[in-house]
């Protein structure tokens, strides 16, 4: 068994409209150390898969297991960076990091929190900023803290949901990095759900792409690029035919969503 080990993962909304089913059956596994990405067509269910693995939902049918044990409810061991910052605005760099530091060491010497509540701050460049509050940090500081405070329960794997698309594209670029040098420093297991192609072919070791909704796993593409990653890969004949490949995943995907809104508009009308 893999270490994070998702099968036949359904799961249906309830809305005015009638039911959504929006994920059907779906499999994916990630190895320990492992950093996958997700993209896939509008409305394929990225964010209800990171919401059912946080523990967040629960599904339909099928199971989600993590080294082992089924997961059934949210957890210390799986961290999750959504889009929002969700920081609180009175505290500062330091103090946000340290709520999360404390919840998950009580018991733990005031002297030791702290050092371990430095150690994440410096690993997030955020050192010289620890006393600033949200308000005083850019959207790319911000997004830091939130990652500092996913790693202070030490979880077992790090789920990311988009939390790079609300920046500029240059803070994305810069950010990137950043993430990549703490995995390569740390080697967290991460699920990073994006819509942004070149990210993913850029950041992972594979690429799931999930089909349009109901969501299933279309195809799984290996990032055959040498690491570390550096600026300047985007034009390696590698990343743009792996690049190409998938966007044709997704392309195809997106017409086939097209003809079906067609046929439905022909009968409505």
């Amino acid at each position: 068994m893999s270490y994070l080990d998702v099968r036949g993962l359904e799961k249906s909304f309830v809305t005015a409209r009638g039911t959504t089913r929006v994920l059907a059956g779906l499999d994916l596994t990630l190895e320990q150390g492992e950093f996958v990405a997700v993209v896939g067509y509008s409305g394929s269910g990225k964010t209800t898969l990171v919401s059912l693995i946080g523990g967040l939902l629960a599904p339909d049918r099928g199971s989600i297991t993590l080294d082992g044990a089924l997961v059934t409810e949210p957890g210390p061991e799986r961290g999750i960076v959504f889009q929002q910052y969700s920081l609180l605005p009175w505290m500062s760099v330091f103090d946000n990091v340290a709520l999360a530091v404390d919840a998950v060491n009580k018991g733990v010497p005031a002297g030791e929190r702290k050092s371990i509540t430095e150690e994440l701050i410096t690993l997030v460049n955020l050192a010289p900023a620890r006393w600033k509050r949200p308000r005083e940090l850019s959207g790319g500081m911000r997004q830091r803290v939130g990652i500092a405070r996913a790693l202070a329960v030490e979880p077992a794997v790090l789920l990311m949901d988009e939390p790079f698309s609300a920046l500029d594209a240059q803070t994305r670029t810069l950010m990137m990095d950043e993430l990549l040098g703490i995995w390569e420093r740390t080697r967290q297991t991460i699920l990073y759900v994006t819509h942004n192609i070149q990210e993913a072919v850029f950041m992972a070791d594979r690429v799931i792409v999930l089909s349009r909704r109901p969501g299933e796993v279309l195809d799984v593409v290996p990032i055959k690029l040498p690491r570390p990653r550096r600026e300047g890969q985007q034009g390696d004949p590698v990343f743009v035919q792996t690049a190409d490949r998938i966007w044709g995943l997704i392309k195809s995907q997106a017409q086939a969503a097209l003809l079906d809104d067609e046929v439905v508009t022909e009968r409505e009308g």
